[in-house]
This record gives C-alpha cells, structure tokens and sequence, in this order.
C-alpha cells in the first residue's frame, strides 16, 4: 500500500493485532457469529514516520449509523466546553460573523457550548441517527460525509473548523484537508484535537488502534500532511482527555506566529524518539505484556469464585477484547451507559450489555474498559468501591 500521508511504500508492520470484527458494530442476538472480521495492523512509513493502519473498512459501514455519543459523558462535555470558551475568549473578537464549522460533529454536544457563546453553528455529520439528534436539539446538522465537494456545496467561509476526534478517521484524507484549506476564511482557524502516538505509546494504550482510527498523529507527521495542503500549525497543547489528546490550531501559512509551547512540545518529540521505528517496536513488546498480564488478573479472579463486569462498551475496550481473547464466560455483561446499546452484543466477544439502570445485584470486580474517564468513574462509584467492588484499569495512564 501507500502511506496515507506522503504517498511512499516503504512501510513496515509494527504492530498485528490479529484479524478483528469493526468494533464499533454492535450487535443484536439474531446477528451474532454472522459479522465479518478484517486485518488490525499498525504500519510504520519510512519514508515520513507516519504510523497508520494498512486495511480501510469502508467509511460508509462505520460511520453511517455508529452508536456513539460525545454527550453521555460528563468530562468530554465538559472538556468541550473548554476548547469553545478558549477558542471565543483568544479568537472570537477578530471574526465579526462568528462562524463555527465541525466536522464529525456527532449529537452537536461541541457546537452547543459554540452556540451558547453567541456563535452560529453548523454541523457535518455521517450518521443519520446522531444527525438526527443534534437537529432535535436545535444544532443545525448536516447529515453526510465531509469532504470537498462537501465544503464547496456549502459554499461558505468560516471563522473556526474544528475536528474533535474525527481528522485521524479519515478515508478521504487528502479531500478533507483541502476542504478545510478551501472553507477557513483568510484569518480563519482549524482546531483539530488528534489521539497524539507519543501518548498512546508512553501509556501502552494499544486498545486506541482500532479500524475507525486509520492514522496516529504525533506533531512532526501531521504538520507534513498539512503542509502537503498549504496549512500551517501554529499552536498546540497536550489535553489529559482520552489519555491524552492533542489540541492544535492551524491557519493558512504566515497569518499566525508559532507560540513558544508549539516549539517545545516538538522539541519534546525529537528526545522522545517517539517518532523513530525502535519506539514501536519497543510498544509492541510492552503490549504483549500486558495481554500477559491482565489474562493472568481475570483468570485468578474467575478461580476465586468472583463475577466480573465490564466498566463501559467503548470502541477501544474491544479492540482489547478481542485481542486478549475474553468473552463472556470470564466478563458477563460490559455495562453501558448509551441507550443506542441497550440489549446488543459487543463485536466478537459478544459479551451483552447492561445499560446502568438496568443492573441489580453489583458484581466483585469491574475491568474498566473506559479507562480515559478513570476520575469520573472512580468518583460516580466510589460507594461501590467503599462496599468492596474491585475496580481494574488494564491502561492506567500517566
């Protein structure tokens, strides 16, 4: 293949984690041992350091009627509630239609806090159930898939695009970025927030690899891809959210100075070696390990008599799954928060799910999946944990 970045074919496996079902599709009792599975591979280009997946599930069956919703959590709501007033409060005053376009833009939870900060919001979003929700909500949501024809059907400038969890998921790369380029006004600002590898590998948060993400960003490969499209980063810092994640703010070239923590944050990346083959290769054996490991932990825990849950059905948790090899004769139920899920199977596991409100008696210990929210979940069940539940976190961020 060609890398998706920089078009060279010098690309290397890293990482296998075996042949996998999408897992973000969820299913119901009758759809069960019918899904197909696809290879899960993490590529390493030579040529631009670029790590990226080397098998692409159509965009069309992952994204056209996903099940996820950015507003079910607390803290994500939250964290967007501080990239909008961030973005007003440096930005705002210099657009004088304060114009906001988000690509992906899921149930509209991002472009609400923008709206209630006086600003006029558009969605683009590829699944009609989550379209549908945001337009219930009053945020104005287009339901389809962003690319340039995309952009130029609009027909509009604006003052901000954002892509929150989105710009790494994407099939149409080169399409997309040139949209962007082509729909930021002159002084106009793309916020794009990106799972950083640096993160990913320093947290050994293998289960963040996964068919919907077909790129893993650090600075230096993503400045080459937009530099490929004339776009030019001029700011960035390192969020806590989903165990890290990156916030970058790019425009065209020459209309912004670079800030002196964009400098250091790269500078960070060439000590780390983050972006050097050896890195992964390193990863790659610490994720072995902890397979090792944590089957060791649920194993013990099953001799001993104990129920185990899961904390959470997100899309990374079964990526672990998966690739651990643990269904439901070890963890019973994953319990969920998201009604879209109610009574569905995990994808090939199959483990069901329990929403919250359904569960009675509490198990002994619950294997968090949705270990990035390990504050809030701590602190929402600590009456659990003060009656004796186990809470265990196979990725425990640093």
């Amino acid at each position: 293949m060609e890398c998706r970045v920089c078009d060279g074919i010098n690309l290397h496996v890293v990482l296998d984690l075996g042949h996998q079902p999408w897992c973000n599709n969820f299913l119901t009792e009758s759809q069960v041992n019918k899904e197909p599975k696809y290879p899960l591979r993490l590529l390493y280009c030579n040529d631009c350091c670029t790590s990226q997946l080397d098998y692409t599930v159509d965009k069309e069956i992952m994204f056209s009627n996903h099940t996820y919703l950015s507003g079910i959590t607390k803290s994500l709501s939250e964290h967007f509630l501080v990239i909008a007033k961030e973005v007003d409060k440096r930005f705002g005053s210099e657009f004088r239609a304060k114009t906001i376009l988000d690509i992906g833009s899921n149930d509209g939870t991002q472009l609400k806090h923008y709206q209630d900060l006086g600003w006029n919001v558009l969605g683009v979003e590829s699944s009609k159930k989550t379209a549908e929700i945001a337009n219930k909500n009053n945020i104005l949501t287009l339901n389809r898939f962003f690319n340039l024809d995309c952009i130029k059907e609009i027909n509009l400038k604006f003052s901000i695009i954002n892509a929150a969890g989105v710009f790494f998921h994407l099939e149409e790369l080169h399409s997309v970025t040139k949209a962007i380029k082509f729909g930021l006004e002159k002084n106009g600002i793309f916020v794009v927030q990106f799972l950083y590898m640096k993160s990913i590998m320093e947290n050994n948060a293998f289960d963040q690899i996964y068919h919907e993400h077909l790129l893993y960003y650090t600075l230096r490969t993503i400045q080459q891809l937009l530099k490929r499209h004339d776009l030019e980063m001029f700011d960035a810092y390192l969020s806590s959210i989903h165990g890290g994640q990156m916030i970058a703010f790019v425009g065209h070239p020459g209309e912004r100075a670079k800030t002196e923590r964009l400098a250091q944050l790269e500078k960070q990346e060439v000590e780390s070696k983050c972006n050097d083959k050896n890195s992964y290769i390193e990863f790659a054996k610490r994720v072995d390990a902890i397979k090792i490991r944590d089957l060791e932990f649920l194993s013990n825990r099953r001799a001993e008599g104990k129920r185990i849950y899961g904390m959470g059905a997100p899309v990374k948790g079964n990526t672990l799954l998966n690739y651990f090899g643990v269904g439901p004769s070890t963890i019973e139920y994953l319990l969920e928060k998201n009604e879209l899920r109610k009574g569905l199977y995990s994808p090939g596991m199959h483990i069901p799910i329990l929403l919250e409100t359904e569960m009675g008696e509490w198990p002994d210990v619950f294997y968090v999946l949705a270990w990035n929210f390990k504050s809030e979940i701590l602190k929402n069940h600590q009456h659990m944990i003060d009656q004796g539940v186990e809470f265990y976190f196979p990725i425990d961020p640093k």
